[in-house]
């Protein structure tokens, strides 16, 4: 399970599976076990912002903290990000959000 970075962000750990590659670049905040109950989806655009698709557990607060820490390391996500998927930033289809 890749990590985008070993910093804990408001005491969530970033990362992604080999499952998510399939889909545009997003990234799971959740607890320091990964679990993923009360765990947190948020798919990313090619300018940092995010779109969140499933807040889980996370406090308004805290996700504040996560989409401020996404849009300040994007760039370096996305190539670690990258390493496992040809797919690249998240694009937006309303319909079809996932």
């Amino acid at each position: 399970m890749p990590k985008y970075t070993n910093d804990i962000v408001a005491g969530y750990v970033l990362y992604f599976t080999s499952k998510c590659v399939i889909e545009a670049m997003h990234v799971h905040a959740s607890d320091k076990e990964l679990s993923e109950y009360g765990s947190a989806k948020l798919f990313v655009y090619s300018n940092g912002e995010t779109r969140i698709m499933r807040w889980g557990t996370v406090c308004e607060t805290d996700m504040n903290k996560i989409q401020a820490y996404i849009r300040n390391n994007y760039e370096v996500m996305y190539r670690k990000w990258a390493m496992y998927s040809d797919n690249g930033f998240y694009q937006g289809d309303e319909n079809n959000p996932e």
